[in-house]
């Protein structure tokens, strides 16, 4: 049984396609302005990398924030149910996820099948989503993917006071001109994230084990943020920035056998 998973961000778009619940191919593509165009590119490409066509795939689950305009897709399920079975199936023992993505971020305590108990969700503010790191590390002229190993050398983190990513932007600019060291300013960045990651986690009573999922769980230095603001070891897995659309898929498997 052949089943995928698209799963259209508001920066990236991804699919998985898989077999009896083993991942055949993946795929990540730059999000466009059309969801229904960054769903059928991405699909098109994890076809081709398995060697398969749409006729082969017996059922599609889209989800994400363009899920509603996957013209292929069999049926949609909310990103937060996607990342809650997705984690769980990458490591059974998780029970509670840290998704943060482009523009949202998500705390999910799920059960032991990878069902959501409970969840915390933010898209109002970008301060505590992926796109507010991307808008600093402009700010600071360092591409997106450096700033975990920059972060690394830090030697006193900065404390931003401002969580408006308005007025964070201009602070980091006053820090750079002060002469702060870079890598303290990146490593003040991702605590700062972290700790609003953190207060949602204790809004839902999370329990051990934490995941990290989202393209910013491929970040070391937000990564090891996270643990520090929670105080508790957070689990990594295998493949974080396309574990909505494993979910998807998982769900796929389920229709289809249905």
């Amino acid at each position: 049984m052949i089943v995928a998973g698209c799963d259209v961000g508001s920066l990236t778009a991804k699919a998985v396609i898989m077999e009896d619940r083993k991942i055949l191919a993946w795929e990540i593509l730059r999000a466009g302005t059309k969801p229904a165009l960054s769903a059928q590119a991405v699909m098109d490409k994890v076809l081709q990398k398995a060697a398969l066509s749409m006729k082969d795939i017996c059922w599609c689950v889209g989800t994400g924030y363009g899920r509603k305009q996957i013209t292929f897709a069999n049926g949609e399920e909310s990103e937060i149910a996607c990342h809650g079975r997705g984690a769980v199936w990458a490591a059974p023992t998780v029970r509670t996820v840290v998704d943060i993505g482009g523009q949202d971020a998500k705390a999910i305590k799920v059960d032991a099948g990878g069902n959501v108990i409970r969840y915390i969700y933010n898209d109002k503010c970008a301060s505590g989503t992926g796109r507010f790191l991307e808008i600093m590390a402009d700010a600071l002229g360092i591409a997106l993917d450096d700033l975990g190993e920059l972060s690394g050398n830090a030697t006193n983190p900065v404390t931003l006071s401002n969580q408006c990513v308005v007025f964070a932007e201009t602070e980091i600019i006053s820090l750079v001109n002060e002469g702060r060291d870079v890598s303290d300013i990146i490593a003040g960045l991702h605590r700062a994230l972290a700790n609003r990651a953190a207060a949602m986690v204790g809004s839902i009573v999370a329990e051990a084990e934490v995941a990290m999922t989202g393209g910013v769980a491929r970040n070391a230095g937000m990564f090891s943020a996270l643990e520090t603001a929670l105080g508790i070891p957070v689990r990594r897995i295998e493949h974080p920035q396309i574990n909505g659309a494993i979910g998807a898929a998982l769900f796929a498997r389920d229709a289809a056998a249905a």
